[in-house]
C-alpha cells in the first residue's frame, strides 16, 4: 500500500497555492471546481500528492497541535535565510535531535504546523 496523498482543508485556495509554491517549492499539478462551494488544489511532482481543498460553506476548521506535514531540505540554513528574506518565522527551532538530523517548523497561511528537515 502507498500514500498517495495528504488532504488540507484551508481558508483561501490561492493563499495556499502560493505557499506550498513559493515557500515550499511544490508544483501545481492541477486545480478544479468541485461543486459550488468547493474547489481543489493538487500539488506536488512525485508519488505522494498534497491536496488542498477550500470548501466556502465551512468557515471554521481547526489542526491537532500534533499534526505537522514534513518537507525534506538540501541545507536547513540556507532554507532559513530564504524564509527569512520572505518574511516568514520560524515556529520553532533549529532542533538537532542527532547528528544527522536537523529540523525547524512553520506554519502554513492556516496555522499548520511545516516541518523542514535537513539530513546530515
Amino acid at each position: 500500500m502507498n500514500l498517495t496523498l495528504v488532504t488540507v482543508t484551508v481558508k483561501d485556495l490561492d493563499e495556499s497555492i502560493r505557499f506550498y509554491t513559493d515557500v515550499i517549492g511544490l508544483t501545481l499539478e492541477s486545480r478544479r471546481p468541485a461543486g459550488p462551494e468547493m474547489e481543489l488544489a493538487f500539488l506536488g511532482d512525485g508519488e505522494t500528492k498534497l491536496e488542498l481543498i477550500c470548501n466556502r460553506a465551512v468557515t471554521e476548521f481547526s489542526y491537532g497541535a500534533s499534526i505537522s506535514l514534513g518537507f525534506e531540505v538540501a541545507s536547513l540554513d540556507q532554507t532559513m535565510a530564504a524564509l527569512e528574506e520572505k518574511g516568514i518565522a520560524l515556529h520553532s527551532g533549529p532542533f538537532q535531535p542527532a547528528p544527522q538530523i536537523r529540523f525547524c517548523f512553520i506554519t502554513d497561511p492556516n496555522g499548520l504546523k511545516i516541518q523542514l528537515l535537513e539530513h546530515r
